[in-house]
């Protein structure tokens, strides 16, 4: 485990070098994870790139501090962390809450971001009211009032049935978020709405959906790669919010051609440059 303070806060961050690599990722955890729901996908992509991850501000075990969040707070986090890794430019693959993030970041700080993956994300994830009565819940009743109504929209629905080990390992890693880390992060979605700046995304963009994603439905994320000027949509099938953890080898497999033909389109740049 790695521990870095960037900001105001401890973070909890994991590199892994990939010597020659032209690429670096940088993932960004959803909403109730951390940087384990990123592993398989890491383990597919043997050493195509480097890739940084880490848990976000009161999640995991990175610090919870000051409350509440704003999604320009989260992506302030990720833009000092990068520059304390001395990672000039990557890849910023967010998943939902960490799509948002993502996005702003290319927003406040465009020259960290050479390309966006945004996967079961959106410009505005549900209202305030959603929000409002999700973080009323949990201060009633703690993480495991809502870990149920969570839980189903995070898998497709035969999940459970089929992999009920690893259901219930993710049901352990969200009720033991730190709870005021989860309902800052609550905070930050209700207010969050990135609309206006999707047509201003100027990288290569590829968006990543579930079939089966009920949390946000793949109409939505539709939706957004439509207002994104030539970002490219990829659906997995029997899939639901978190692909990463669903179906990680399709999902690695997604992003390794994405970074080549990043590779390539470079490579063409710099051969009519010269």
């Amino acid at each position: 485990m790695q521990f870095v303070r960037v900001s105001d806060i401890v973070v909890h961050t994991q590199t892994i070098e990939a010597a020659g690599a032209r690429a670096a990722l940088v993932f960004v955890n959803s909403l109730g994870t951390d940087l384990r729901i990123w592993q398989a996908t890491l383990a597919h992509l043997a050493g195509g790139a480097t890739a940084l991850t880490y848990d976000l501000r009161g999640h995991g075990l990175t610090d919870v501090c000051r409350t509440p969040y704003t999604i320009a707070m989260l992506a302030n986090d990720l833009a000092a962390l990068m520059d304390h890794a001395g990672v000039q430019s990557a890849i910023v693959c967010g998943i939902s809450l960490g799509g948002l993030v993502a996005q702003q970041l290319h927003a406040a700080r465009p020259d960290l971001v050479e390309a966006l993956v945004l996967c079961n994300t959106a410009a505005k994830i549900g209202d305030a009211s959603l929000w409002n009565a999700r973080m009323a819940a949990i201060e009633t009743g703690g993480m495991a009032a809502v870990a149920d109504s969570v839980l189903a929209r995070w898998f497709a629905p035969d999940y459970k049935s089929k992999r009920p080990a690893e259901f219930a390992g993710y049901r352990n890693m969200l009720i033991r978020q730190p709870v005021d880390g989860y309902i800052a992060a609550c905070a930050a979605l209700a207010t969050a709405d990135l609309t206006a700046h999707a047509a201003k995304i100027d990288v290569p963009t590829l968006c990543i959906t579930g079939e089966m994603d009920s949390a946000i439905p793949p109409q939505i994320m539709a939706d957004l790669a439509r207002s994104i000027p030539g970002a490219r949509l990829e659906t997995i099938d029997n899939c639901g919010h978190l692909p990463c953890v669903e179906q990680p080898e399709h999902f690695s497999g997604l992003l390794r051609a994405f970074v080549a033909h990043i590779g390539m389109e470079m490579a063409s740049h710099v051969s009519h440059g010269s």
